[in-house]
């Protein structure tokens, strides 16, 4: 195999290469999976890890050095032919209740809990049985507006991620675990709940006001009908479907416009709390807006969301492109295992989160992988760029939870390699489950060199649907790696048949795992 070409355009991919953009562009979720027309194999977990110890044993034999040969993962072509292809074992049957706790889960819990309480609050205010929204309808909306940009806010979240593992890891039983990592993974049902409760409320404020117009101020109806029209916009523009299926237009809405709903927030507060409707009159007295909870609560708001743009930065970039389907991203900095991070080519437009491969904030660089998908994975590939767009507040995914944990298994497939595999570099309590096609040939010796340099034989299965014939059963892997490597908890990064097969496996199983989330 040749050397790693790094470039900044000189590398060019193959003449003949197409790609493929019917996938949403999110390889962090595992979507992009070449072996999914593949056949699912069974084989025993013993002929897994005696093979896989095989083949690493005679890289770290042949090579001493971290240089792997033409190919570490799998024999020379010549040497032996592909097994035949298997006939797939039939699928799992999963009871109605399996299926149905792993769809309620603690995002909709969350989300349903929050849309409800709110739900009774305007009820209750419509019939004169709540006081308080009476006199501070602004304050509820932007109460729920702050908590809903509080929960996506990456300095939060990552105060509650260092709490959390240095706060319970030494001591707390492993239920307590369970259920803090859940709520870190599932705070986005707080976010959508409280976004959309606090149109809600806004609708019923504006509502509240045309209806006493005749002594409301035009300009407060006025900027009230913005706000209004801003806000709902920008929540609409968040839903699952148009997120996943239009992420350009979520960014364009989500973002700018919610932008503009600020803004008009601001000229809201400040023009409703400053009329005085029993006088008819704008009152001049500062204390009278600033004693005000809704003033603070947009002051806030607008510093929750100014921080993560604050430390925006545009950065050198080194681009490897190993095959078509994959740009490896080279970046200056070491980081901690279980990060994310966002790129764009643009300062404000088409950001894309990708995980962070480092092994360790000493080692100097981090990597990500970008799997194409769709128009911007692809550019990487046919155009690398030298710099890119980037915020230096990186932001935890559920697997920076991982440190909560004394031992665990991260499980991928594809591209998910790039948000699993610096958790089981940087901890030598982690077990390595890696489901690909052409491992070696489509990720290249960068990712390869990685794995073999900092995770020893007993602690990874690799497994090559090309060269095995197709994919594993991945739960009955799972259940055998969970014993014998005696695992407290399962991580797993994959496309959504393959995350929810898994999940559904595990919890069946009364194994602990948290998948890939589709509900934001």
């Amino acid at each position: 195999m040749s050397a790693p070409q790094w470039s900044h355009h000189e590398v060019a991919p193959p003449q003949g290469a197409t790609f493929s953009s019917s996938a949403m562009d999110d390889a962090e979720k595992g979507i992009y999976d070449n072996s999914a027309s593949l056949p699912v194999v069974s084989t025993p977990a013993a002929a897994h890890l005696a093979d896989e110890k095989g083949i690493v044993e005679t890289y770290s034999t042949a090579a001493g050095e971290v240089s792997p040969p033409s190919s570490p993962i799998e024999k020379k072509p010549q040497e032996q032919q592909p097994p035949a292809k298997k006939p797939a074992p039939p699928r799992r049957k999963v009871s109605k209740w399996i299926r149905f706790q792993l769809w309620f889960n603690t995002y909709r819990k969350f989300f349903t809990f929050v849309t409800l309480f709110n739900l009774v609050g305007i009820i209750m205010a419509a019939i004169g049985r709540f006081p308080y929204a009476e006199n501070h309808l602004g304050a509820i909306v932007l109460g729920n507006l702050l908590m809903a940009v509080l929960m996506r806010n990456e300095l939060f979240l990552r105060f509650l991620y260092l709490i959390s593992i240095y706060g319970l890891r030494s001591w707390a039983p492993l239920w307590l675990k369970y259920a803090v990592t859940s709520i870190l993974q599932h705070v986005g049902g707080i976010h959508s709940g409280c976004a959309l409760s606090g149109a809600a409320w806004l609708v019923y404020k504006i509502v509240d006001i045309i209806k006493y117009r005749a002594i409301q101020h035009p300009s407060v109806i006025a900027t009230g009908i913005i706000t209004n029209v801003a806000v709902i916009i920008s929540v609409l523009s968040a839903f699952p479907w148009i997120r996943n299926n239009y992420h350009n237009t979520f960014e364009r809405h989500h973002r700018f416009i919610g932008w503009l709903g600020i803004a008009a927030t601001w000229v809201f507060v400040i023009t409703g709390n400053t009329y005085d409707i029993k006088t008819g009159e704008w009152r001049s007295d500062a204390n009278s807006l600033i004693s005000t909870q809704e003033l603070w609560f947009a002051v806030f708001l607008t510093i929750l969301v100014l921080i993560p743009w604050v430390t925006l930065r545009e950065v050198p970039v080194e681009v490897e492109i190993p095959s078509p389907k994959v740009a490896i991203l080279k970046f200056q900095r070491g980081m901690q295992q279980g990060l994310l991070g966002r790129i764009s080519r643009t300062s404000i437009m088409e950001y894309h989160a990708f995980g962070l491969i480092s092994e360790g904030r000493k080692s100097g660089v981090h990597y990500m992988i970008c799997g194409v998908q769709g128009d911007f994975t692809r550019d990487l590939v046919q155009n690398p760029p030298k710099t890119l767009w980037t915020r230096e507040l990186k932001f935890a995914g559920v697997g920076h939870a991982s440190a909560m944990f004394k031992r665990g298994i991260r499980i991928c497939t594809g591209t998910g390699i790039g948000a699993a595999l610096s958790t089981c570099i940087q901890s030598p309590n982690w077990f390595l489950i890696w489901i690909g096609s052409d491992q070696e040939k489509t990720f290249g010796p960068t990712i390869t060199n990685l794995i073999y340099k900092n995770i020893p034989p007993e602690r990874m299965i690799l497994w090559d649907s090309k060269k095995r014939g197709g994919r594993p059963d991945s739960v009955k892997l799972l259940k055998e790696v969970w014993h014998s490597f005696g695992a407290e908890v399962i991580f797993i990064t994959s496309n959504k048949q393959g995350n929810d097969e898994m999940m559904q496996g595990c919890l069946e199983a009364g194994l602990h795992a948290f998948g890939t989330l589709w509900d934001f």
